[in-house]
């Protein structure tokens, strides 16, 4: 039974998963908007919040969590200078989810996850 497993598998092994949810939200700090399927966006939120949130404080701890997880050393960089400082009165609600079509070829609901 999977008892207060909140996580979400999205089919794959969870090196995997991890290595799809660091390009994703690599790809999403850089662009700031991102087309993908509603489940994945649904687990990029929140910790797109929680990154958003840890560099709020711009420290060289805070640098060294987001190099931890993003790919790209520009992204770290955006995220400090450009995207924290956008929210430093805001305590969270940094993203938002917007439902597109469904996919052609499989039917996958799409949707837009973007900063507010």
């Amino acid at each position: 039974m999977r008892h207060q497993d909140k996580n979400k598998i999205l089919g794959r092994k969870s090196a995997s998963r991890k290595a799809l949810l660091r390009g994703l939200l690599t790809n999403f700090v850089l662009y700031e908007k991102i087309k993908t399927t509603e489940t994945k966006a649904k687990v990029l939120k929140p910790l797109m919040e929680k990154y958003i949130t840890v560099a709020k404080n711009g420290d060289l701890n805070a640098r060294r969590q987001l190099k931890k997880f993003l790919y790209i050393d520009g992204a770290v960089e955006k995220m400090i200078k450009e995207i924290a400082p956008r929210y430093k009165d805001r305590k969270g609600g940094y993203t938002r989810i917007i439902k597109l079509n469904n996919r052609a070829g499989d039917g996958a609901k799409v949707v837009s996850l973007e900063l507010v």
